[in-house]
């Protein structure tokens, strides 16, 4: 046998992404008509009682998705919470499965799975009584976690739905005034092409920020100190320094944010390390450092590009929540 061989399909690579908290719900309905809606509302199925079953299969649907589905990622379940409820108006049983997990990818299938395997349940159970049964309507309301956030179906959600299930977007910037600041000697003096700093920019625009400034800067202490003193008293709020957080003689982002005076936020820089990590194990050679300078925060993050989109993208679903603590709110 000769020639290159490969294969036709293969599971996604998920291996750079970060274990975040995932979570979705999927929707449908079996419309049963005039004869087995009663029953099944009134659990006189010949059977038994089809909604408590529908519940328990849609659970082991859940759990089963990996294995109907070949290339769909096995994942260790968190949540699994099925949910029917009678429709009079089109004598109908609508089908709710809710899935969660910390995992590198989503668990739609899981949600999708689970109420698939409550509807043919539902409708296994009615057809000795009315085989003209029909399975429809079956959707993603909306998934939350991971780099994207919170997705909702264009169709919608009402308002039983919301209130049940509460879907959480993570807080935007709303407009905050934001600085990105590039450290680096080879970039300020125009050797190096900047490459991080309009990424930042991008990401922070992306999340509703408004970027007032945008610039480079050698690396060391007091350039980068004076410039940020400066910031703090025109107003901005968030400020995203990258570069200089290695472990060269050079590296001192670090120091000029705590030169400044300001509170050091342990919390977040750890943060960063730590679920940086989980993309590569360099992260932990990072000097990343967080402080709060008046009313606003500073952010010292590695200077590749990935690495800084990637901090980035950790620190999206706390920033707003970060802010508004600042400003002597949102406790949560």
């Amino acid at each position: 046998m000769s020639g290159e061989m490969s294969a036709a399909f293969h599971m996604a690579d998920v291996r750079d992404k970060r274990v975040t908290r995932r979570r979705a719900v999927a929707v449908g309905e079996l419309l049963a008509g005039p004869v087995a809606y009663p029953l099944i509302v009134e659990r006189r199925l010949p059977k038994g009682d089809a909604l408590v079953m529908a519940e328990v299969a849609g659970l082991q649907g859940a759990k089963m998705a990996s294995a109907l589905m070949p290339l769909c990622h096995p994942l260790p379940l968190e949540l699994v919470r099925v949910h029917c409820a009678p429709v009079p108006e089109r004598q109908a049983i609508r089908v709710w499965c809710e899935c969660a997990s910390e995992a590198r990818t989503g668990v739609e299938m899981e949600a999708l799975a689970g109420v698939n395997a409550a509807l043919l349940t539902l409708y296994d159970l009615s057809k000795p009584v009315e085989p003209a049964l029909e399975i429809g309507a079956v959707r993603l309301l909306f998934k939350e976690g991971g780099k994207r956030g919170l997705w909702i179906h264009p169709k919608g959600m009402d308002d039983a739905e919301r209130d049940r299930y509460q879907p959480r977007p993570s807080r935007q910037l709303q407009g905050v005034s934001c600085a990105v600041i590039t450290l680096s000697d080879r970039a300020s003096d125009g050797t190096y092409e900047d490459r991080s700093g309009p990424r930042l920019v991008d990401g922070l625009q992306a999340l509703g920020g408004h970027v007032t400034v945008a610039e480079v800067l050698p690396d060391g202490v007091q350039p980068l100190a004076r410039r940020l003193q400066a910031l703090e008293i025109a107003g901005v709020r968030l400020c995203l320094c990258t570069g200089g957080t290695g472990l060269g003689p050079r590296d001192l982002t670090p120091e000029a944010l705590l030169s400044v005076g300001g509170r050091r936020v342990d919390g977040l820089a750890q943060m960063v390390r730590s679920l940086s990590a989980q993309h590569t194990p360099l992260a932990w050679l990072s000097r990343a450092e967080v402080v709060q300078l008046g009313q606003m925060l500073v952010f010292a993050l590695p200077g590749s590009p990935r690495a800084a989109t990637q901090c980035l993208d950790i620190l999206a679903p706390v920033l707003g929540h970060a802010l508004a603590m600042v400003d002597g709110g949102d406790h949560r």
